[in-house]
């Protein structure tokens, strides 16, 4: 049956209607999208609800990432609409970073229609059965007498920790018909579970023994709140903290005591880390998150492994655990360190003391060299990242300026300058899926309109989700973009030259897809067709005035900046022309 707009007020409401009206009970004002055909209902019905915002994208992918930074920026559920078999199809790989990185979107996608599904049609397809693999969760309406509440489930599921990415397919002709169901807020259940005071005394008086503590941490540090927590423990311990699969914030990067990251490719570089503790304390994440990982044993024989994660499965999930308990980061760290106070002994804290300068200075001393080393190319040509960051760290005010960083290997130059300090201030790419730098920075925008928001992301980067700029002028968003254009797939030259070093191959020239220099992308020129004011930088002295212009305003603006790479434009020409 179709409703006429008169016929169907008189009626009732659909579930075109219902759906924004459930969402919107759930906070839920923003709507990442690229539309559909079968969309077309509840599109059409967005009219009556001026306070559900739609931000359009050129793509899926763009939404799911846009999305996902608005989600990171908030930690709170965030809705993204894609299109059916082909529009989810495009978005599977951004889905899937949602996921490593537990990211609380709603993702939904229509579907012609239940009446339909038999008939092997144009876009049919088993619409769950694709996103199953890439979601926490993944299910279809099949009546309209359980289309909220199949919506409240996923909302649920999608916010409680851990956190992830959920999909809902939404028949078309369920969201035709009328529905009487109660629009009311999901339930969101309290996680913030303790441990027993007898395991917090178990993993204090371990740790206390241990001669060289160690502490791993991931994003459960960041959406349970906890880094005050976090950075009590390990200072009463003095103890080394390292960050495992993250990319929101988990401890102020200027602490003496956080050392950085594990290894995100290969299992060689964490090694010697995992390796040098004899008390283990691993809280909101799991070891280790590598792409090649280490089979073996991670950790010294006799060293003691706690591990303290809401997410069960991660626990012992590849090596082993001397105490494991699922519970509450912030909740247990803040217990572990009364029952650490209350245990240490005056020798205890005197060592654990020495212990932060020792390792303080050792880190001041690190950083320091890298700092020379970048003073050494001042005035030198071509561009090293660090040039840039000097001079916009100059610029910015730090506590009113956010970070979305997908500059990969350019990333270590950005945090030196601009090291991240706050919650919610600096995010970083992760789950291996590249382009999330430009549309994770809108996504971060609209959560804090007040903010400088900066976006970093690389050349190859960059071009998987370069359409994000049209949406920015579309919507009025004035998140800022910085292209680290180094004309090559630096990382993967990095890690093929790892791979070479492996297996004793003498180093030769870099595969060819590994090099974007021809033809040059003109990344200046893509923003401007797209409406967003830009300017290329090659030399050092136009470097302050782009970042003067960048900052002059409100407004989106992108920053081409050549960096040196290697690359070799003509033998790409001559060995790619066919």
């Amino acid at each position: 049956m179709f409703w006429t707009k008169a016929s169907r007020v008189m009626a009732g409401k659909t579930g075109n209607q219902k759906i924004i009206e459930q969402f919107l009970a759930d906070g839920m004002d923003y709507m990442f999208g690229n539309p559909g055909t079968v969309e077309q209902g509840f599109l059409d019905a967005l009219a009556e609800y001026p306070e559900m915002k739609y931000i359009l994208t050129l793509q899926e992918t763009i939404a799911v990432m846009m999305g996902d930074g608005y989600a990171r920026a908030t930690q709170k559920p965030t809705l993204v609409q894609l299109h059916s078999s082909p529009g989810i199809g495009n978005a599977v790989g951004a889905v899937y970073q949602a996921k490593r990185g537990h990211a609380p979107l709603v993702v939904i996608g229509s579907d012609a229609g239940v009446q339909y599904m038999n008939m092997d049609a144009q876009m049919a397809n088993d619409l769950v059965a694709m996103m199953a693999p890439v979601t926490k969760y993944a299910t279809m309406a099949t009546s309209s007498k359980s289309l909220l509440r199949t919506i409240r489930r996923a909302v649920k599921i999608a916010s409680t920790p851990p956190m992830g990415p959920v999909y809902v397919c939404l028949p078309m002709d369920i969201l035709d018909e009328i529905n009487d169901e109660p629009v009311f807020p999901s339930c969101i259940p309290s996680t913030r579970v303790a441990p027993a005071p007898e395991l917090i005394a178990q993993s204090a008086e371990m740790l206390l023994a241990a001669e060289k503590p160690m502490i791993f941490v991931g994003d459960g540090i960041a959406y349970s709140d906890a880094i005050p927590e976090l950075t009590r423990v390990a200072e009463l311990l003095g103890a080394e903290v390292y960050g495992v699969e993250f990319g929101d914030l988990v401890m102020d990067n200027t602490h003496p005591l956080y050392q950085g990251t594990t290894g995100h490719m290969f299992g060689s570089y964490s090694h010697p880390i995992t390796m040098k503790g004899d008390a283990n304390l691993i809280v909101g994440t799991y070891m280790l998150p590598e792409v090649f990982p280490e089979l073996g044993e991670i950790y010294a024989p006799e060293a003691k492994v706690i591990h303290f994660d809401l997410n069960a499965y991660e626990i012992a999930k590849n090596h082993r655990v001397d105490l494991g308990v699922v519970s509450d980061p912030k909740l247990s760290l803040a217990a572990l360190a009364e029952k650490i106070e209350a245990l240490q002994t005056p020798d205890q804290k005197a060592i654990a003391t020495q212990r932060i300068v020792q390792i303080g200075n050792v880190k001041r001393d690190k950083i320091a060299a890298e700092k020379n080393a970048d003073n050494e190319q001042q005035g030198k040509s071509p561009l090293q990242m660090a040039q840039f960051t000097k001079v916009l760290s100059e610029k910015l005010n730090q506590d009113e300026t956010i970070i979305f960083d997908e500059a990969l290997t350019s990333s270590a130059a950005v945090s030196r300058y601009i090291p991240p300090k706050l919650a919610k201030q600096y995010f970083f790419t992760r789950g291996g899926s590249l382009g999330v730098g430009f549309p994770g920075a809108i996504g971060a925008k609209l959560a804090n309109p007040e903010k400088t928001v900066i976006g970093f992301s690389g050349d190859g980067g960059s071009m998987y989700t370069i359409q994000t700029l049209w949406s920015a002028v579309r919507h009025n968003t004035g998140a800022k973009f910085v292209v680290c254009n180094n004309g090559s797939y630096k990382l993967l030259q990095l890690n093929i030259d790892q791979y070479w070093q492996e297996r004793e191959i003498p180093k030769h020239d870099h595969p060819l897809p590994f090099d974007l220099s021809f033809p040059a992308i003109r990344f200046d020129l893509l923003a401007q067709s797209m409406g967003v004011e830009a300017v290329r930088v090659e030399k050092e002295e136009e470097i302050l005035p782009a970042i003067e212009r960048m900052l002059a305003d409100d407004k989106p603006f992108l920053i081409d900046l050549v960096l040196e790479g290697n690359h070799k434009a003509d033998w790409v020409e001559i060995n790619c022309s066919h």
